[in-house]
């Protein structure tokens, strides 16, 4: 029996509705982070397979039970893989389960990082994580004690930099990794800048990009899980299992953070960091965050300040090298972006 394989529309309830029932029926619940999806048919029409992409990951993954052992999921990824190749995507990303990682791995994906029991992270370079340590390895290492701090920097503030400024007395070298996914309202490259004037003056900071290995709530498998606090742990484990072979290869020993009184997301990644971290002879260090006017310093502050055109309280956020560079004409089109924004903050 032949079956057809084709994109489904958001707007075709019906078959959006088969694909929902059908994920359901394995556990998943549809992503809220998809740009493709497609169904395969059956001669009734029926959805009997599924698979979706956002961006460069694949996932969303079911087929019918009655179905299972034919090779469609193969099918279901040969297509996606040609429709992310028709978008330029070549190197791709998918979350799976456990007890699935082997069919991918013989499909030709191999292993980034897992949290036991809950899911692996996978891509379809055999070279492409290993290459990217191996970089690592060739650029930033050096004698003496070696540190880390991840950051977004969605804009760079003077919190931001207090953070790296303690963490860079700390150390003999300070390895800084900037999020690089564009999935915030300051662009990564100039997230990238402002890190790097902010820092500038500190010769024991190395900036890193984190590449698409540092995992963002953005591309995150929430469908596998049930609640958003066992997502976001889940999340912060699997970093914490990517950092981990980070560290290893740069001889990292203490990881810096900013102390979180307000966001539930990185209060919870902090948790788990303080949990985690030291079991794996790593120190995680929690730096109190500065304040300016009795007001705690945040990203999130800034970018309202900036939304409500606040230019004063934005001023007292932000070090000498953002102000500037919110102030010149090529600010135009992010200050935009954030103004237009519906919800600037983050929790």
């Amino acid at each position: 029996m032949s079956y057809a394989i084709s994109q489904i529309s958001p707007m075709d309830r019906r078959a959006m509705d088969q694909v929902d029932r059908l994920l359901e029926r394995e556990g998943i619940q549809r992503d809220d982070h998809l740009d493709y999806i497609c169904g395969m048919y059956d001669d009734d029409y029926q959805v009997i397979a599924t698979g979706s992409c956002f961006g460069s990951t694949l996932r969303c993954f079911a087929v019918d039970h009655a179905h299972q052992g034919e090779g469609l999921l193969n099918e279901i990824i040969t297509h996606l893989m040609t429709v992310q190749a028709e978008r330029g995507n070549l190197h791709l990303f998918l979350y799976t389960k456990p007890d699935t990682a082997k069919f991918f791995g013989d499909v030709g994906f191999y292993e980034i990082a897992r949290v036991p029991d809950r899911l692996v992270f996978m891509e379809n370079r055999k070279d492409g994580f290993p290459g990217y340590l191996a970089s690592l390895e060739k650029t930033g290492n050096r004698e003496g004690t070696n540190a880390a701090v991840v950051m977004n920097a969605n804009p760079f503030t003077l919190g931001h930099q207090h953070l790296v400024e303690t963490a860079a007395a700390a150390c003999d070298t300070l390895h800084l990794f900037v999020v690089s996914e564009d999935m915030s309202l300051v662009p990564s490259s100039i997230r990238k800048m402002l890190v790097e004037k902010g820092t500038a003056r500190l010769r024991n900071v190395q900036l890193h990009d984190c590449g698409p290995y540092m995992i963002s709530s953005a591309t995150f498998p929430s469908y596998f899980l049930k609640d958003r606090q066992t997502v976001i742990e889940a999340q912060a484990r699997l970093d914490l299992a990517v950092f981990l072979r980070i560290a290893a290869a740069l001889h990292i020993t203490a990881r810096f953070v900013g102390e979180e009184p307000a966001s539930q997301v990185t209060g919870i990644y902090n948790r788990v960091m303080e949990e985690q971290l030291p079991k794996a002879g790593i120190a995680c260090r929690v730096i109190p965050r500065k304040t300016a006017g009795g007001q705690v310093i945040s990203a999130s502050i800034a970018r309202q300040a900036l939304r409500q055109n606040d230019l004063e309280t934005f001023r007292k956020m932000v070090p000498e090298s953002t102000w500037a560079w919110f102030n010149s004409p090529d600010a135009a089109a992010v200050l935009r972006r954030i103004r237009e924004a519906e919800n600037v903050m983050h929790y």
